[in-house]
């Protein structure tokens, strides 16, 4: 039998089904996503669970004139495969494949570029409107997650949606999961819903026993009626919708076709913003991820019949990150640990174990886990916060405000700093130097190898202002750990080499690939020098001045963004003190980076001992006069 999915290449294929085709569809669908997914990586609990809205969404509406956004797009797969992208798909988060989430460059039927969560109803009001001032009659659909709705963007886009009374339909997807097991009074709110079963059975009960009363009339049938309909909203979570403007809709069975379809064609009617609260489970027809959706949230390749990584995986810096703190808190019960709902991801469900009274998971909620660690702080402890680098970036006035304005002793542990790989551009972690360095107070560190991090920590804990450690995702280098956690002074860097030709000052994960590239300038007859040099904020100015000072050329290399970074940092320093030398910073430029493996994505930007060692011979070739700078 020819599978359905053969002959779906666009939307306009999808509208030739019947209706009654659809759940056969669904099941091709799944099973492609599992099988693609288990080759190349990529989200698939999320995906898996949302293949009935995709098809829903497509089969009553006309995209790309009708505007479906997917919040986050860790659950578009579905959706990108039925607009085109079938062919492609197993690119999927490869360089020069299709992109992990919704890309407007990549296709039309993409309405908005996501990657960061809790944005699609802004985004669907702000299209809403838009049509509007043209006069147009297109539909604009909002895909999100109850995880992605405890952030605070999306309630500032619901109310200013249901004050403006714009059409626009909402569609919660609530799988009571966001990456990790969802926390907090709105998901507890959520959790207390009716099946839709149950409410049917409810309404049809009220609306029987109205129309058993004698002479009721037309007029006291309607107010019974909204009366029904306000008992119903008062019973489920629409109270909380109803009560910011919108129609309610719900609950509504997910991975049922044919109640979706018929809730989309039944709102046509209604005037104003629409809410439908469809129920879903994520890893839905994948067993494996049904049982475990966190592991499966994002995966890599992995064996179909078992679930379990085709790659053994290995010690990784989140790894020590957890156990470092987990330890350093049970000698110092004033330091707590906060996440912003990634237990999982940032190693913090170890801490949570062992510490529970000291552990908190904010929800998606990077602002308010940065304030209310400065709370905590105010109060006499230490809190690490533990947040991905490109999740950090939305709370950085609470970094500037709420944490340094006040000199408050909140530990920033930034996780996935760095190249992250084939998430790609809204993923990397790139700018957490250049945003952070500039802020009054703040301390910014980053570690060699897994040994250094467990010593940063150790010290950031103690230094008593507020610090960020930055460090990438993936597997650590092999360093020694079994000595003890030991204090490095605020602003120490190592010098690990001393040269008179060149010296290379790298922080990070740049400090390894720079050991190489300078063994192979000294086996070469240049006498390179290097210096780990830890602190990108503040400086080691001390040992700077004198590497400076001794060698005729310097090489700055880190992975971050140039404008604002480290490199820039040193050469301010060299400014500020009248050094005459000449600097060459490598490092990342203008550009936002596309997804890829990691290290092909670095060797790319010149960031691994190749590159570095280039970098230093022509500079001392004299052959790359621009990007000479003489300070």
């Amino acid at each position: 039998m020819e599978k359905l999915l053969d002959t779906i290449d666009a939307p306009a294929d999808l509208k030739r089904l019947d209706q009654k085709e659809l759940p056969r569809l669904a099941s091709e669908l799944r099973e492609f996503i599992i099988e693609t997914v288990s080759e190349v990586g990529g989200h698939l609990a999320s995906s898996l669970g949302a293949v009935e809205i995709a098809l829903a969404l497509h089969y009553v509406y006309n995209s790309p004139e009708d505007k479906i956004i997917w919040d986050v797009g860790h659950q578009a797969y579905a959706h990108k495969i039925l607009t085109g992208r079938k062919r492609e798909f197993h690119t999927l988060r490869q360089p020069g494949g299709i992109s992990g989430f919704p890309r407007p460059s990549e296709s039309a039927h993409d309405a908005f570029g996501v990657g960061h969560s809790s944005t699609s109803i802004s985004a669907a009001l702000g299209m809403a409107a838009a049509r509007d001032l043209r006069g147009n009659r297109n539909k604009v659909v909002a895909v999100i997650g109850d995880g992605s709705l405890t952030a605070g963007l999306a309630f500032e886009g619901l109310n200013q949606a249901g004050h403006l009374k714009k059409d626009i339909i909402v569609i919660l997807n609530d799988n009571e999961m966001s990456i990790s097991k969802n926390v907090g009074a709105l998901s507890s709110f959520l959790s207390k819903k009716l099946t839709g079963r149950f409410a049917n059975t409810l309404k049809k009960e009220v609306e029987a026993f109205i129309k058993s009363i004698p002479r009721i009339g037309e007029r006291l049938m309607g107010i019974a009626k909204r009366a029904e309909d306000s008992l119903i909203t008062l019973l489920t979570p629409g109270m909380l919708f109803e009560g910011l403007g919108f129609h309610y809709i719900g609950p509504v069975d997910g991975h049922s076709t044919d109640d979706l379809v018929r809730t989309l064609r039944d709102i046509n009617g209604l005037e104003g913003p629409v809410l439908i609260h469809v129920l879903t489970k994520k890893g839905k027809g994948y067993g494996p991820a049904e049982e475990d959706p966190a592991s499966f949230h994002g995966v890599g390749p992995f064996d179909i019949g078992t679930g379990k990584p085709r790659k053994k995986s290995s010690l990784s810096y989140t790894n020590v990150f957890s156990s470092a703190l987990t330890e350093i808190a049970s000698k110092n019960d004033r330091v707590v640990a906060i996440t912003a709902a990634m237990p999982e991801g940032t190693g913090l469900s170890l801490f949570a174990e062992r510490h529970p009274d000291r552990f908190f998971d904010v929800g998606i909620a990077e602002q308010h886990a940065l304030t209310f660690a400065a709370g905590l702080a105010r109060e006499g402890f230490v809190p690490v916060t533990a947040i991905y680098s490109t999740f950090l970036q939305r709370a950085y006035d609470e970094v500037f405000h709420d944490v340094c304005l006040q000199n408050l002793p909140v530990v920033i542990a930034m996780d996935r700093a760095g190249i992250v790989g084939q998430d790609g551009a809204t993923h990397h972690g790139l700018f957490d130097i250049s945003y952070l360095r500039h802020i009054p107070n703040m301390v910014v560190a980053s570690p060699k190898d897994e040994d250094e991090l467990r010593h940063l920590l150790y010290s950031a804990v103690g230094y008593g202002r507020p610090t960020a450690i930055r460090y990438p995702r993936g597997a650590c280098l092999g360093a020694d750990m079994t000595g003890p956690m030991k204090e490095i002074p605020l602003g120490q860097a190592e010098v690990m080499a001393e040269g008179s030709d060149v010296t290379v000052l790298a922080i990070g994960t740049m400090v390894a690939p720079a050991m190489k590239a300078v063994e192979r300038l000294n086996a070469g007859g240049v006498k390179a020098g290097l210096v780990n040099c830890r602190f990108a904020k503040p400086l080691d100015s001390e040992c700077l001045l004198k590497v400076a000072a001794s060698t005729r050329y310097i090489v700055t290399v880190e992975e971050n963004a140039l404008q604002g970074g480290f490199g820039s940092a040193v050469m301010e320093l060299f400014e500020e003190n009248g050094v005459k030398c000449t600097v060459k910073r490598v490092g990342v430029p203008d550009v936002f980076i596309e997804h890829g493996g990691q290290e092909e994505l670095r060797a790319a930007l010149g960031l691994n001992a190749e590159g570095i060692e280039k970098a230093a011979r022509t500079l001392l070739m004299g052959k790359n006069k621009s990007v000479k700078i003489v300070c």
